[in-house]
């Protein structure tokens, strides 16, 4: 694939959306709690799931923690982490 150009203007939109990554998952993942808590069938939760195992991938989650959060499929687990994720005030909290 060909190396593409962008404009200045692209280039400072795409730096700002990697500079604030963190804070976009962590957003998302605020979302994916309430949909999981709404979620009426297993297949939905099914997808659901997947969709927090990627955002909390992007976000740096350390693999032991990861792990417990999408091997129990708790909501409250995965909230209560979410909770203290967003205390710490970044994502960066969510590596250490």
């Amino acid at each position: 694939m060909a190396r593409q150009d962008y404009t200045p203007h692209q280039q400072n939109i795409i730096s700002q959306y990697y500079r604030n990554l963190d804070t976009i998952m962590l957003a998302k993942l605020q979302d994916l709690v309430t949909e999981l808590y709404l979620a009426d069938s297993e297949t939905k939760r099914d997808r659901l799931w997947k969709r927090v195992q990627q955002a909390i991938a992007k976000l740096g989650v350390p693999g032991p923690l990861a792990e417990h959060i999408l091997a129990t499929r708790n909501v409250e687990v995965l909230a209560a982490n979410l909770q203290d994720w967003l205390k710490k005030g970044n994502a960066g909290a969510a590596k250490r």
